[in-house]
């Protein structure tokens, strides 16, 4: 498959993934008693709304990236550590739920449709819905790593310690520096380190939902 056809496929799932994951987030907010992400327009499944320009970048190359954060303030909440942790874990779990809603989808089609390899239409709904899966399912993993601004280092902070939460806190500014730095150390080491943690719970996902990425 060459570049641009492989684009076309992946851009749809890649824009459905990030723009979910984070209207999740603003979502739960939202019923949390945080309205600040529908106050800045971004409670939408606009994906336009959602895009960063770097994590989205990221995710074409390696497939590993990010959107721009829905903004959130912790004070509109009755418990800020406990409801931040669910507004973080919001995300992932977005992404969980709608990898096991496209690979049911997956199944129903490919028994109906088998696919061909000839690039049909139905090909090519089969390989975004395969992709879909597989990019919700990196998506949700690589964002519960606890390092900042990902999701999992938020939820980190609401099992540590106030004092130490604060401290971990002040590497937010850091974070993102620190994950391109991976994944370019990792291009150049031809070892994507990022993959190595996801790819055994990706194999896991792929046993449950019966579906085989390579």
């Amino acid at each position: 498959m060459d570049f641009i056809a492989e684009l076309l496929i992946i851009a749809p799932p890649i824009l459905f993934a990030l723009t979910i994951h984070e209207y999740a987030h603003g979502w739960v907010a939202y019923r949390l008693g945080d309205p600040t992400a529908k106050d800045a327009g971004r409670l939408t499944l606009n994906p336009l709304a959602h895009l960063d320009p770097i994590g989205t970048l990221m995710l074409f190359i390696v497939k590993l990236g990010w959107a721009k954060p829905v903004p959130v303030n912790p004070y509109n909440f009755r418990d800020p550590r406990r409801d931040m942790m669910w507004v973080s874990f919001a995300g992932p779990a977005s992404n969980f739920l709608a990898a096991f809603c496209l690979a049911i989808v997956f199944k129903f089609v490919s028994t109906a449709f088998p696919y061909g390899g000839r690039g049909s239409f139905f090909d090519v709904i089969l390989l975004m819905l395969k992709w879909g899966v597989l990019i919700n399912i990196i998506l949700g993993v690589f964002n519960l790593i606890p390092i900042p601004p990902l999701d999992g280092s938020k939820i980190l902070m609401g099992f540590l310690p106030p004092a130490y939460a604060y401290q971990f806190a002040q590497l937010e500014r850091f974070g993102p520096f620190l994950l391109i730095f991976i994944l370019m150390f990792s291009y150049m080491m031809r070892l994507n380190i990022f993959w190595v943690l996801i790819s055994p719970f990706v194999a896991i996902f792929s046993a449950v939902l019966g579906i085989r990425f390579y």
